[in-house]
């Protein structure tokens, strides 16, 4: 199983949750932040179907797989104070 974690941050005036790069919408205090961090995190784990993906990785190279519904993360947030 891979562990993730989102990071809650300082970002543009505000709070925002991240997952490497890439940031969320801005909050205005870093409590709906967490909030909203801790809700996608929990999402992250549900099981769903069996399917077929398409991404793109870093150097622009697409890639096809199928992605199994049970092989969910296991996902967490890290609050920067």
């Amino acid at each position: 199983m891979t562990d993730i974690h989102y990071e809650v941050v300082q970002h543009d005036g505000g709070w925002a949750y991240k997952l490497g790069d890439v940031f969320s919408e801005t909050f205005r205090t870093r409590e709906a932040a967490v909030a909203a961090a801790k809700e996608v995190s929990q999402r992250q784990e549900l099981a769903g179907e069996t399917e077929g993906i398409v991404y793109q990785d870093p150097r622009g190279e697409w890639h096809e797989e199928i992605a199994r519904g049970d092989d969910r993360p296991h996902a967490d947030v890290v609050e920067d104070r």
